[in-house]
């Protein structure tokens, strides 16, 4: 029997009265991030972007695409909504590092099922301050109702950057040889991978997220936004001749490395040769297997630098006058089977 009330939109789950209110509350937050590349407000159909041409000759795009994976359950359950935005930015943005390039602007892809104005302007206004960290313009998004597609509490997150390099600057691994110096730059924690298997070490842990690590609650340490390492970078390849870079991300530093390594080589680092945080020691202690915390977890390095042996000890100052921690933590290998070893 047809219902003699008007059905409307906003009845059957989307305000589209509160995204509206939205675009007005985070307008402050993505001018902060303009560059002189963007063309046009927010708002519109598509984002527009001036490529930078008279920078360059033969450039390239480099694109990346990620989420922050199930981190994001742990973020929303304990009101890091703030924090979470500059993960987003982060596990794309450090992605399209690793090729050399410059990240020009991002986009996000922010879903809910019924929208929240305060909670969704915490995250982006977040995303907005990881665009600032990355250099990059927070150049539109797309804010979604799904009315039965999640819990009343949940959201979802996507989002994807792109960048530039000029094509003889392409970073792609080739001229990697045996002997490089490999570099590892801190991470901030586990950054944005894991979590699946955090969260069933929380589950047996006996306080959970009240655990205490080195004085400090567990959880803080393992919602501590993942680093942007973009300006730091950049700063570095204007220096010296940097070989490869590689991001540990998912798949930690066992299958991260490999990826950047021409065929018949390797990489050997010394565990010993970097500090590992307390807060990997927790998770190895609660019963995960060395094997697996290596190629699970970042285990302290977000990112590699290779490097000629030569050059190492500048690109070490280099980086740390960019405020990183870093150190010399191993070496390329002549290796059939293609592997990073951790001895």
């Amino acid at each position: 029997m047809t219902s003699k009330t008007p059905l409307t939109y906003k009845e059957s789950g989307v305000d589209i009265d509160a995204g509206e209110k939205l675009v007005e509350r985070i307008k402050p937050a993505v001018a902060r991030t303009t560059r002189p590349e963007v063309l046009g407000g927010l708002g519109g159909f598509g984002g527009l972007f001036k490529l930078p041409l008279d920078r360059y000759k033969h450039p390239i795009l480099v694109a990346g695409v990620d989420g922050v994976g199930t981190k994001l359950k742990l973020a929303i359950e304990h009101d890091a909504h703030d924090q979470i935005g500059i993960d987003l930015v982060a596990m794309s943005v450090n992605d399209v590092i690793v090729q050399g390039a410059e990240p020009l602007f991002f986009l996000d892809y922010y879903v809910s099922q019924r929208l929240d104005v305060d909670i969704a302007t915490r995250v982006i206004e977040g995303i907005a301050r990881g665009c600032e960290l990355s250099g990059a313009a927070l150049l539109g998004g797309e804010t979604a109702e799904h009315p039965g597609m999640h819990s009343k509490e949940e959201y979802d997150l996507a989002g994807f950057c792109v960048g530039i390099v000029e094509a003889d600057r392409l970073l792609d691994g080739s001229s990697i040889s045996a002997g490089d110096s490999v570099i590892g730059i801190a991470s901030s924690g586990p950054h944005s991978n894991g979590f699946s298997l955090i969260r069933s070490v929380l589950a047996q842990s006996p306080l959970g997220a009240d655990t205490l690590v080195n004085g400090q609650p567990v959880i803080d340490q393992l919602l501590t936004p993942t680093r942007i390492y973009s300006k730091s970078i950049l700063h570095l390849l204007e220096r010296i001749e940097v070989k490869g870079l590689a991001h540990i991300t998912g798949g930690g530093l066992t299958e991260n490395i490999p990826r950047v390594l021409p065929s018949g080589l390797g990489a050997r680092l010394k565990r010993s040769a970097w500090p590992i945080p307390e807060i990997f020691k927790w998770i190895e202690s609660m019963g995960v297997e060395t094997k697996e915390m290596l190629r699970t977890f970042n285990c302290g390095i977000g990112m590699i630098v290779i490097v000629k042996p030569q050059v190492a000890e500048n690109a070490l100052s280099i980086l740390k006058s960019c405020g990183e921690d870093a150190w010399i933590v191993g070496d390329i290998v002549k290796d059939k089977n293609h592997r990073a070893q951790i001895i």
